[in-house]
């Protein structure tokens, strides 16, 4: 098998990551509580389902994925959610008190306290795997934990597991909507070089979709697409 495992960092990670595995249980018929009816094989099979689910000896399908935050708010609305069966309780890390939008308390002092916490439960879940491609990584970089803890997490990551793919599904901050005044400057907070190591979608996929999103919420004129500056006229002037 080729499985992938998903790793949810800070509240914008773990809102996107309900709404992915939400999708991916309707359409692989899986229940919310972790049981899928449809599955007739034995010892997992190769079926495409696996890739992102673990199959366990009693016939449930967990996640293969990691959800972390440094507060537990937002965690415990997946653990009490719907869902709440379809996660293992392990796969569930939450601290005491969030990073406060600041990079430096994600990166340097509340995030190193977990990092470890995180990288033994993607280890548990890596090890599980017969044939690990890679991972995905959710994130939003105008939060503390987003930024700091994720840049920090990668840097271990890029360690332990050089060799495997990370893909990365980042949130950015919008002018238009913003829930802190200092998202700007955490998102650009000086990147480790560990963002190196990620992927991103294609980019001229990405950057049509935040184009198409931002003549929506604005009234400037659609660009071209023909260059770089053309995304810089439509977000800055």
């Amino acid at each position: 098998m080729r499985e992938c495992i998903s790793i949810h960092i800070g509240q914008a990670g773990i809102q996107v990551g309900n709404a992915c595995w939400e999708l991916y249980c309707l359409e692989h018929e899986i229940q919310p509580d972790s049981q899928m009816p449809s599955d007739k094989t034995v010892d997992g099979g190769d079926d495409a389902f696996n890739t992102f689910f673990c199959e366990t000896g009693a016939g449930k399908h967990v996640p293969c994925a990691v959800f972390v935050d440094l507060e537990p708010t937002v965690i415990d609305e997946v653990r009490t959610g719907t869902y709440r069966q379809l996660f293992h309780p392990e796969q569930l890390i939450s601290g005491k008190e969030d990073a406060a939008n600041n990079f430096a308390r994600g990166h340097y002092t509340i995030g190193k306290e977990i990092v470890d916490l995180c990288l033994d439960r993607i280890r548990k879940l890596a090890d599980n795997c017969t044939g690990l491609q890679g991972f995905l990584v959710f994130n939003a970089v105008g939060g503390g934990t987003g930024s700091g803890l994720g840049s920090l997490l990668l840097e271990r990551l890029s360690v332990d597991y050089d060799k495997k793919s990370k893909l990365g599904f980042t949130v950015y901050p919008s002018p238009q909507v913003s829930t802190s005044v200092v998202e700007p400057t955490t998102a650009f907070s000086p990147p480790t070089p560990s963002w190196s190591t990620l992927m991103w979608p294609s980019s001229s996929t990405m950057r049509q979709s935040i184009i198409s999103a931002g003549v929506l919420s604005t009234s400037t004129v659609r660009p071209t697409l023909t260059s770089t500056v053309s995304c810089h006229r439509l977000f800055y002037h």
